[in-house]
Protein backbone atom coordinates (compact mmCIF):
# COMPACT_ATOMS: atom_id res chain seq x y z
CA UNK A 1 0.00 0.00 0.00
CA UNK A 2 1.24 3.59 -0.64
CA UNK A 3 0.64 5.98 1.90
CA UNK A 4 3.60 8.01 0.48
CA UNK A 5 1.19 8.71 -2.42
CA UNK A 6 -1.67 9.31 0.03
CA UNK A 7 0.15 11.79 1.65
CA UNK A 8 1.20 13.51 -1.57
CA UNK A 9 -2.41 13.36 -2.51
CA UNK A 10 -3.60 14.94 0.37
CA UNK A 11 -1.07 17.56 0.57
CA UNK A 12 -1.59 18.41 -3.33
CA UNK A 13 -4.93 18.08 -3.18
CA UNK A 14 -6.79 18.61 0.42
CA UNK A 15 -10.00 19.65 -0.86
CA UNK A 16 -10.46 16.44 -3.37
CA UNK A 17 -9.62 14.01 -0.19
CA UNK A 18 -13.05 13.65 2.04
CA UNK A 19 -11.31 11.00 4.55
CA UNK A 20 -8.38 8.47 5.01
CA UNK A 21 -8.61 5.38 6.80
CA UNK A 22 -7.14 2.08 7.20
CA UNK A 23 -9.04 -1.29 6.65
CA UNK A 24 -9.30 -3.94 9.22
CA UNK A 25 -6.42 -5.57 6.85
CA UNK A 26 -4.12 -2.88 7.79
CA UNK A 27 -5.00 -1.39 3.69
CA UNK A 28 -4.39 2.41 3.24
CA UNK A 29 -7.82 4.38 1.62
CA UNK A 30 -8.84 7.57 0.25
CA UNK A 31 -12.20 8.43 -0.21
CA UNK A 32 -12.14 11.34 -3.05
CA UNK A 33 -14.77 13.81 -3.91
CA UNK A 34 -16.22 12.71 -7.28
CA UNK A 35 -16.27 15.86 -8.93
CA UNK A 36 -11.88 16.03 -7.92
CA UNK A 37 -11.22 12.50 -9.21
CA UNK A 38 -10.19 13.20 -12.85
CA UNK A 39 -7.50 15.68 -11.15
CA UNK A 40 -6.43 12.95 -8.31
CA UNK A 41 -5.69 10.55 -11.11
CA UNK A 42 -4.13 12.43 -12.97
CA UNK A 43 -1.71 13.51 -10.49
CA UNK A 44 -1.80 9.76 -9.59
CA UNK A 45 -0.35 9.00 -13.08
CA UNK A 46 1.80 11.71 -14.34
CA UNK A 47 3.57 12.71 -10.78
CA UNK A 48 3.49 9.41 -8.86
CA UNK A 49 3.65 6.58 -11.07
CA UNK A 50 0.78 5.05 -10.54
CA UNK A 51 0.01 3.96 -14.28
CA UNK A 52 -0.71 0.94 -14.68
CA UNK A 53 -4.64 0.71 -14.05
CA UNK A 54 -5.84 -2.67 -12.27
CA UNK A 55 -9.28 -2.91 -11.80
CA UNK A 56 -12.36 -0.49 -10.38
CA UNK A 57 -15.55 -1.83 -8.57
CA UNK A 58 -18.31 -1.16 -6.72
CA UNK A 59 -20.26 -1.41 -3.67
CA UNK A 60 -24.10 -1.72 -2.37
CA UNK A 61 -24.11 -0.69 1.03
CA UNK A 62 -27.95 -0.99 0.89
CA UNK A 63 -28.24 -3.21 3.94
CA UNK A 64 -25.11 -1.22 6.30
CA UNK A 65 -25.89 0.28 9.27
CA UNK A 66 -24.44 3.33 7.59
CA UNK A 67 -25.47 3.20 4.15
CA UNK A 68 -26.15 6.86 2.77
CA UNK A 69 -24.40 7.68 0.31
CA UNK A 70 -25.54 3.83 -1.33
CA UNK A 71 -22.91 3.51 -3.19
CA UNK A 72 -19.11 3.40 -3.49
CA UNK A 73 -17.08 3.05 -6.69
CA UNK A 74 -13.28 1.68 -5.30
CA UNK A 75 -10.30 2.32 -7.80
CA UNK A 76 -7.20 0.01 -7.81
CA UNK A 77 -4.06 1.49 -9.58
CA UNK A 78 -0.34 0.68 -9.16
CA UNK A 79 3.07 1.73 -9.65
CA UNK A 80 5.26 -0.66 -11.36
CA UNK A 81 8.46 1.41 -10.98
CA UNK A 82 7.59 2.23 -7.19
CA UNK A 83 6.06 -1.73 -6.45
CA UNK A 84 3.20 -0.23 -4.43
CA UNK A 85 -0.66 0.40 -5.40
CA UNK A 86 -2.97 2.98 -4.51
CA UNK A 87 -7.09 2.25 -3.57
CA UNK A 88 -9.19 4.93 -3.97
CA UNK A 89 -12.88 5.14 -3.00
CA UNK A 90 -15.79 7.90 -4.44
CA UNK A 91 -19.03 7.84 -2.81
CA UNK A 92 -21.99 7.88 -4.71
CA UNK A 93 -25.65 9.07 -3.51
CA UNK A 94 -28.91 6.79 -5.30
CA UNK A 95 -30.46 9.95 -6.30
CA UNK A 96 -26.85 11.11 -8.31
CA UNK A 97 -25.85 7.63 -10.00
CA UNK A 98 -23.07 9.77 -12.11
CA UNK A 99 -19.40 10.28 -11.58
CA UNK A 100 -16.71 11.59 -14.18
CA UNK A 101 -14.94 8.62 -16.82
CA UNK A 102 -11.14 7.90 -16.36
CA UNK A 103 -11.96 5.95 -19.42
CA UNK A 104 -9.30 9.51 -21.49
CA UNK A 105 -6.46 9.12 -19.15
CA UNK A 106 -6.60 4.91 -18.03
CA UNK A 107 -7.57 2.63 -21.52
CA UNK A 108 -7.99 -0.04 -18.85
CA UNK A 109 -10.96 2.20 -17.24
CA UNK A 110 -13.32 1.65 -20.60
CA UNK A 111 -14.53 -1.88 -19.78
CA UNK A 112 -14.76 -1.49 -16.16
CA UNK A 113 -16.88 1.70 -16.19
CA UNK A 114 -19.17 -0.52 -18.50
CA UNK A 115 -18.84 -3.11 -16.02
CA UNK A 116 -20.00 -0.89 -13.33
CA UNK A 117 -22.68 0.57 -15.44
CA UNK A 118 -24.13 -2.82 -16.63
CA UNK A 119 -24.19 -4.45 -12.91
CA UNK A 120 -24.84 -1.53 -10.38
CA UNK A 121 -26.18 1.46 -12.98
CA UNK A 122 -23.76 4.03 -12.00
CA UNK A 123 -23.44 6.16 -15.20
CA UNK A 124 -19.66 7.91 -15.83
CA UNK A 125 -20.01 10.98 -17.70
CA UNK A 126 -17.72 11.63 -20.31
CA UNK A 127 -17.51 7.68 -21.08
CA UNK A 128 -17.10 7.21 -25.29
CA UNK A 129 -18.92 4.38 -25.14
CA UNK A 130 -21.39 3.28 -21.79
CA UNK A 131 -23.66 0.14 -23.13
CA UNK A 132 -23.70 -3.36 -21.47
CA UNK A 133 -20.75 -4.92 -21.64
CA UNK A 134 -21.84 -8.33 -20.29
CA UNK A 135 -25.49 -8.57 -20.19
CA UNK A 136 -27.65 -7.77 -23.36
CA UNK A 137 -28.80 -4.19 -24.21
CA UNK A 138 -33.03 -5.43 -23.22
CA UNK A 139 -31.46 -6.45 -19.26
CA UNK A 140 -33.57 -4.57 -17.25
CA UNK A 141 -32.33 -3.62 -14.21
CA UNK A 142 -28.87 -3.99 -12.77
CA UNK A 143 -28.25 -7.26 -10.82
CA UNK A 144 -25.69 -6.68 -8.33
CA UNK A 145 -27.78 -4.44 -6.98
CA UNK A 146 -29.13 -5.57 -3.17
CA UNK A 147 -32.70 -4.53 -4.15
CA UNK A 148 -32.58 -6.72 -7.62
CA UNK A 149 -35.28 -9.35 -7.21
CA UNK A 150 -33.48 -12.69 -8.18
CA UNK A 151 -36.83 -14.40 -8.64
CA UNK A 152 -38.31 -11.84 -11.58
CA UNK A 153 -37.91 -12.81 -15.25
CA UNK A 154 -36.85 -10.78 -17.87
CA UNK A 155 -38.51 -10.13 -20.76
CA UNK A 156 -38.20 -12.41 -23.71
CA UNK A 157 -36.31 -11.18 -26.87
CA UNK A 158 -35.84 -12.70 -30.20
CA UNK A 159 -32.86 -14.55 -30.78
CA UNK A 160 -30.29 -12.80 -32.86
CA UNK A 161 -29.38 -14.15 -36.37
CA UNK A 162 -25.46 -14.99 -36.24
CA UNK A 163 -23.99 -15.37 -39.46
CA UNK A 164 -21.52 -18.20 -39.74
CA UNK A 165 -17.85 -17.23 -39.63
CA UNK A 166 -16.23 -20.79 -40.44
CA UNK A 167 -18.00 -23.30 -42.82
CA UNK A 168 -16.18 -26.73 -42.78
CA UNK A 169 -16.95 -30.40 -42.43
CA UNK A 170 -19.63 -30.72 -40.47
CA UNK A 171 -21.21 -27.65 -39.83
CA UNK A 172 -22.63 -26.48 -43.40
CA UNK A 173 -25.41 -29.12 -43.14
CA UNK A 174 -24.23 -30.86 -46.49
CA UNK A 175 -22.83 -34.67 -45.60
Amino acid sequence: MSTFALDRLTAQFPEAVAERYFDRTGGAWAVIHAEHLPKVAAFLKSELDFKLFISIDAVDRLHLAENDPRFEVVYFLRSLSRGEHVRLKVRVSESNLEIPSLASLFKGANWWERFVWDFYGIRFSGHPDLRRVLLYEEFQGHPLRKDYALRDRQPLIPERPIKDIFRGPGTSGVS
